[in-house]
């Protein structure tokens, strides 16, 4: 059981940190301020679509986020349990 854990939990971890990554790299290119003149449509276009990618990925961090937090409680939580029952 505990090697299978710590597998789950580290393929875990190692998808959160590829989205992490994949989302910095994404937004490396996002600019802090667009300016408005119609001179700069290609990079208001531009800048919408980081964007939108970047919006289209933060779903999949946030449950990768949480899937490694459930999965680290219940790693914390099996050596609790371990440690109570050496106890008794």
């Amino acid at each position: 059981m505990v090697p299978v854990m710590w597998s789950v939990w580290g393929v875990l971890v190692l998808v959160m940190a590829g989205l992490f990554i994949y989302r910095s790299s994404l937004s490396k290119d996002e600019e802090d301020q667009v300016f408005l003149d119609d001179a700069f449509t290609h990079e208001r276009t531009a800048q919408a679509a980081i964007v939108a990618k970047i919006n289209k990925v933060q779903p999949l961090v946030r449950a990768a986020t949480v899937l490694v937090a459930v999965a680290t409680l219940f790693v914390i939580g099996y050596y609790v349990m371990d440690i109570v029952n050496q106890f008794k």
